[in-house]
Parts: C-alpha cells; sequence; structure tokens
C-alpha cells in the first residue's frame, strides 16, 4: 500500500569493501539430524493480510486530530516495461494540498521483492529536483538542514524489509506537487509462467500505524497503468486479474504484448497483478545478458538458467503437522484460518495421521501427539479448530522447535505453518532460526502472503533449508500458485547442484553453491567478469543416485552497452547476499554493513545503510554531493531510447549446442480461489515429502 504521512511543515561504486559470501555455506561443519526415512517439508503460509483482512489501500494518512485536510491524490500513473528477465517500473504521482498552511509529506511504498530504486524525483511548481544516494546519516542530515532553511528537498530511505519512505520537506498550501520514482527487479520464470506484482496493498502488519493514522485512499482523477511485456519468446497467453484493459495491442507469437489500464477516481486497495505465460514446449536454455562498456571496463552479467529436466512425478502420504498462529494479531484471520484447517482436515484418508500445534506468546501441541484422520478424530478437531481464539503475542520460533520434535522415523511428514510473520516474542534473531534450520533435512517451501512480509527472515530460513519461497498476493491466481507448489514437492528434484563458469574468469558470481533445483525452477545467476572471450558453462548435479551434467560453450563480449541496468541488479543481488550471510551469523555484522553502504552509494541503490538525497543542483553542490546517480540514469535512459525501437533480442548463448535436450516444464491457467484452499489443495495431492526425500535416500545409499 502506498501511504502519506502529513506533518505541519514550519519555516525555521567505487573502492567497494571485500565481503568473501558463500551461498551453501560449505564453510561451517552442517549437523544434520536425520529422522530415519523421513524428511519433514514445512509450508509457510505468510499472511501479511490475506484476503479475510479489512484492505487498506494506497492513500493519504494523517495523524488523527491533526487538525487539517488529508492531502488528496489527484493522479497515480504507473508505467512498466518487462524486457528479457527483469522490470522497469516507474512511479508518477500527483498531490495537492487543500490547506492553508505548508505541509511536509511523508509517502509510504511497499517494498517489493528485490527491488532496486534508481530515481527519485520531485516537480515542485515550475521545479524539478533529482536524487542522489549517499550514506543514510548523512543524507538524513542534510534533508533536515534543507528543510529548516525553507529550501525545497526530498528523501527516500529504505524502512527495513516493509516499505520505501519518501519525504518532501513541503507541500504548499493550495498547491501540487508530483514524485515520480523508478525501480527495477529481476522477474523468473517458474513452470513458463511469469508473475509481475505492482503492490498498492498494506500488509496491516503495523498495528501502532493502524491506530495512530487515518486514510484517504481515493484518486480524484484516475489510477493508469501502461504494460509493455517484450519477451524472446513466444507467448500463449496473458492475464491481469481485476483490471480490463481499455487499450491492448497483441503480438503473442512475436513475444510482444502492450496494454493500458485506467479506473477513474479509483481507491488504491488493490495490488495489480500481471501474468504472462510462454508457449508449452520451449526447449530448456541458458540465456546472458552482458553489459560491458570497453576492453579495460569490468563487465556484469546476469544468466538465465531455464532447466529442461527429467524429472519423474512422485506421490506417497505422509503425516501432517499443522502450526497454527493464534497469536493478538491474527485475530481478523482466526475464523478463516479455522475453516481452511477443516477443509484440509475433512479431506484426509484413514491411514493418514496429524498434529496440530498453537502458538502465540508460547507454542503448545492441541492433539497430544499423532491423531488417525478416522471420521470421529477428524470430526472431533474440526470442532476444536473451529473454537479457537486470538490472543498474545507471536513466538515462532518455539513453533518451529516444537513441530520438528517426534516425527517418526518410518513416515514422511509435512508440516503446515500458518502465520502473519509478525515474530516479536522469544527468539526473533534470523541467526538461531539458522541455526535451528540446519540442524534437520527439512525443506521449507514458503508462501508470504500480503506486501510487508518479512523476505529477509524467509529467505533465510529457505536457503538453509534448501527450500523454496514465493509471495502471494490477494490479487493472485491461488490456484497457480498451488500448481507450482505441487510441482515442487511431488516431482523428483536436483540435488547437489552446481553451476561453474571457466574460459574466462568471472568473480562476485552469486551461483557456484546451488543445492537443490525443483521442478519447473528457473536459475538467475548475477557475476562479473574482466575479460571477454570463449567461456564454458557447467551445471552439475545429482538424480536418484547419478551425476547430470549440463553444458555448453559461449561467448563474453567485450563490449555490450544495451542492458546498463544489469549492474544495479548485481549490486542489489550482492546486497542480498551479504545479508542473509549477516542473518545466519556468517558475516560481521559491521562488515556487512559497510559492504552494503559501499555498494549502495557505488550503485546508487536505496538500502538499508543508504538513502537517497533530493535536491537543487545548487543544494548539492553546496554540500559537496557528487552527481553519480545522473551520470547513470544518463546511460540507462540513452540505452533505453536506443532500444525502443528496435525488436526483441535474444539472450539464449545455446541454440546451437544446448545445454538440454528436453523441453522446460509448464502448467496451464486457473482461476482465483479462496487463498486457504492452498491447504486444501496441495494435501489433496497427497505431496508428503516424497519428491526430494526419495531422491535423498537413492543419493545416500549410493
Amino acid at each position: 500500500m502506498a501511504l502519506l504521512l502529513l506533518n505541519s511543515w514550519h519555516q525555521s561504486a567505487d573502492g567497494l569493501s571485500p565481503v568473501e559470501i558463500n551461498r551453501g555455506g560449505c564453510e561451517m561443519k552442517r549437523e544434520i539430524k536425520t529422522v530415519g526415512r523421513t524428511t519433514a517439508v514445512v509450508f509457510a503460509f505468510l499472511l501479511g493480510l490475506g484476503s479475510m483482512l479489512p484492505t487498506y489501500g494506497a492513500g493519504i494518512l494523517t495523524p488523527q486530530g491533526a487538525g487539517h485536510e488529508p492531502i488528496k491524490i489527484e493522479d497515480h500513473d504507473v508505467s512498466i516495461v518487462i524486457n528479457n528477465g527483469f522490470a522497469r517500473t516507474e512511479v508518477v504521482q500527483t498531490f495537492f494540498n487543500p490547506n492553508n498552511m505548508n505541509l511536509e509529506a511523508e509517502y509510504s511504498f511497499p517494498l517489493p521483492k528485490s527491488a532496486s530504486l534508481s530515481e527519485v524525483q520531485i516537480t515542485i511548481g515550475e521545479k524539478t529536483i533529482n536524487g542522489e544516494v549517499v550514506a543514510k546519516d548523512k543524507a538524513e542530515k542534510v534533508y533536515e538542514d534543507e528543510k529548516n532553511k525553507g529550501n525545497d528537498a526530498g528523501l527516500a530511505s529504505k524502512n527495513g524489509y516493509q516499505d520505501f519512505r519518501f519525504k518532501v520537506s513541503q507541500v504548499r498550501a493550495q498547491d501540487r506537487v508530483t514524485i515520480k520514482f523508478v525501480y527495477y527487479q529481476p522477474l523468473e520464470i517458474d513452470t513458463g509462467m511469469g508473475r509481475y506484482l505492482y503492490p498498492l496493498e498494506e500488509g496491516g502488519t503495523d498495528e501502532v500505524a493502524e491506530n495512530f493514522w487515518t486514510r484517504n485512499a481515493q484518486v480524484e482523477g484516475q489510477l493508469s497503468i501502461a504494460m509493455d511485456l517484450k519477451s524472446a519468446f513466444p507467448l500463449n497467453s496473458v492475464r491481469s486479474p481485476g483490471y480490463a484493459p481499455v487499450q491492448e495491442e497483441e503480438k503473442l507469437v512475436d513475444g510482444l504484448y502492450k496494454a493500458r489500464y485506467e479506473i477513474p477516481q479509483a481507491k488504491l486497495d488493490k495490488d495489480f497483478m500481471f501474468y504472462y505465460r510462454l508457449q508449452d514446449n520451449l526447449p530448456g536454455r541458458i540465456e546472458v545478458i552482458p553489459y560491458k562498456t570497453g576492453k579495460d571496463k569490468m563487465g556484469t552479467f546476469m544468466m538465465v538458467v531455464t532447466p529442461g529436466l527429467d524429472l519423474k512425478p512422485l506421490n506417497n502420504g505422509a503425516d501432517y503437522i499443522f502450526v497454527l498462529d493464534v497469536s493478538g494479531s491474527m485475530e481478523a484471520k482466526i475464523q478463516t484460518l479455522a475453516q481452511g484447517v477443516a477443509k484440509t482436515l475433512g479431506k484426509f484418508r484413514p491411514e493418514d495421521r496429524f498434529r496440530i500445534i498453537t502458538f502465540e506468546s508460547s507454542a503448545r501441541e492441541l492433539t497430544g501427539g499423532w491423531i488417525v484422520a478416522n471420521e470421529a478424530n477428524v470430526k472431533k478437531w474440526i470442532e476444536n479448530v473451529q473454537g479457537l481464539r486470538a490472543s498474545g503475542s507471536t513466538n515462532l520460533f518455539d513453533a518451529m522447535k516444537l513441530c520438528l520434535e517426534n516425527l517418526d522415523d518410518d513416515r514422511a511428514s509435512s508440516v503446515i505453518l500458518v502465520t502473519d510473520g509478525v515474530t516479536n516474542t522469544g527468539v526473533v534473531s534470523p541467526v538461531e532460526f539458522h541455526k535451528l534450520m540446519k540442524k534437520y533435512d527439512v525443506r521449507i517451501f514458503g508462501f508470504l502472503m500480503g506486501n510487508n512480509s518479512n523476505w529477509p527472515l524467509m529467505r533465510t530460513i529457505c536457503n538453509a533449508s534448501g527450500g523454496y519461497y514465493a509471495g502471494v498476493s490477494n490479487s493472485d491466481d491461488i490456484i497457480g500458485q498451488i500448481m507450482k507448489a505441487k510441482s515442487k514437492v511431488t516431482y523428483e528434484c536436483l540435488h547437489d547442484a552446481t553451476l561453474k563458469i571457466s574460459g574466462v574468469k568471472v568473480s562476485d558470481s552469486s551461483g557456484e553453491l546451488i543445492g537443490k533445483v525443483y521442478h519447473g525452477q528457473q536459475l538467475v545467476i548475477f557475476g562479473r567478469y574482466k575479460e571477454g572471450g570463449m567461456a564454458n558453462v557447467r551445471l552439475q548435479a545429482r538424480l536418484t543416485g547419478e551425476d547430470k551434467v549440463y553444458s555448453t560453450d559461449f561467448e563474453f563480449p567485450e563490449v555490450d552497452t544495451d542492458n546498463p541496468e544489469i549492474e544495479r541488479l548485481w549490486a542489489l543481488h550482492r546486497i542480498e547476499m551479504i545479508e542473509d550471510m549477516a542473518n545466519s551469523g556468517l558475516t560481521p555484522e559491521n562488515e556487512s554493513k559497510t559492504a552494503i553502504r559501499d555498494l549502495g552509494v557505488g550503485y546508487q541503490l536505496v538500502t538499508d545503510e543508504t538513502s537517497m538525497l533530493v535536491l537543487s543542483d545548487q543544494a548539492f553542490e553546496e554540500n559537496g554531493i557528487e552527481r553519480k546517480n545522473r551520470d547513470r540514469l544518463a546511460v540507462e535512459k540513452e540505452a533505453q531510447s536506443r532500444k525502443s525501437g528496435q525488436a526483441v533480442k535474444s539472450y539464449q548463448v545455446d541454440r546451437s549446442s544446448p545445454a538440454f535436450h528436453l523441453p522446460s516444464p509448464s502448467l496451464g491457467g486457473g482461476g482465483a480461489i479462496d487463498p486457504f484452499a492452498v491447504i486444501v489443495m496441495i494435501m489433496v495431492v497427497g505431496l508428503g515429502a516424497t519428491a526430494c526425500s526419495v531422491a535423498k535416500k537413492n543419493d545416500n545409499e549410493k
């Protein structure tokens, strides 16, 4: 949800610090607690909002009792370009201050997954000011100084994992201000389906803010969204649930689609979701998108691996452990939670068993052990679950510890975790979650529902367990998410996967230690190279006890200036890896903060250690701030302008010598259903932990 917080206004990349990153944490001795033939699979449905909550849209926030009218949203215009693996999103909003006083404004925008905020521009009257990224403490000081001088200024900061915050020093009385910001993000194809989310719903995770602010989410003019999709591969179909285009241009066979959506006097309370499905039976493939300005310059690349693998389906029954959040923050969701669990229990077979664990300030097991899923037991526990009430704080760690106890050596177990992700009691450190996951051969398949969700914690848990995670919006076609999740756990997966590039010296790469590769999963690897030339890429893994190798040769160019945005995406990916290492306790905190700050300033990214300061040219000069972002934006915009009239370029490097000899997996379409049907649908297919547990067992027996 985009928000604007108002208060009365009173007149008065070079030299980056190196950090050694090991994504797999192989330098640590891993203590694995093997549970006989059982491997537990955890499904985490982190409900940032969920369809069961009253939804608050993007809008103006005014402190209760502030004594002035909320600023009005006149227009909200969004322009999206999806091109070969990443998206560029530009947002332009015009606000009007109806009051007879100047106001300082603070605007909040939900933080999209892996978003690289690259540009902020503020227009006040005839004056436009632009942003430069500097260290966070310096940015805040300069902003306050300029505000106190009565000068126009702005500040864009990252508020943890929740949102970006944009401050404007003064919105003049009876006048307008326009804010433009741009961000980039990589997009992955999963089982032949691409998914883009423009977040508008607020996640409902900040109870203090809910009680403090009043909202005006109404757009006086219109909400407009322009979508421009460019794919190097033919498209089968596109879909935007809940949004009907007023203009549309389809050339799906050529990989092209344009649309414009307009909603007069809209409320900004519904995410915009856009799906694009590639044609079926496309080959498995390797794509490399490079950027290098000269022979003596460092090059950057994004490699996208879409495997075509012979992964066999495996289906077995399993034990099921429900871990249910009944803390106070779940009050508005508890009945829907109970209904979802009741539906799931009703689909069990007599040979299935289940446990039910609830948690708030502490965790307890309601069932007292395993319950056979016969008709009488199912009926009894449905009634018990429907009687649950919400209260207390949230101790997720205790619940995770309890659910991993008493697993049966001879049966596959699945753990269904339902929570809103607000961990505020007991152990909350990501380092401790990492240690706990490393003790068990447990895979986390995480689904973070709603915006403002705790991506860093879920990423740490999933990476430690070799699992998989994805976001889910209220606007999602949930059935599609279910089908993708089902394919991850009911098919074999590759184990101990590594990706190595030889022939050309590659540095600062994210892809050497991959671990597991699941059905339909696409791998996105970033890295750097100093000199162009012929290279070999080799994906090696184990499948049902056998070594598998997928390889091809390709050329890194000495010069390719079409995609300068790759540098920012590489830097952001590097930052996320550093954060993961710090959250896992593998990198000292001070060292990680320094590295993140240096990457943020060097590549002009807003991070936890950097902010974007928006000033006039004169103010930048007076404060001695280098115009790195101005120069970087000029390069990016020139490349975008140059490519705008060109045909979509394919970056597949293994056409002549394919790394894979099978097509990549794909899924059909689906309609929207209740989010808690996720649990029901996954349980119905009898997923257990068969896919990877069987493969792991075979690997161990070899």
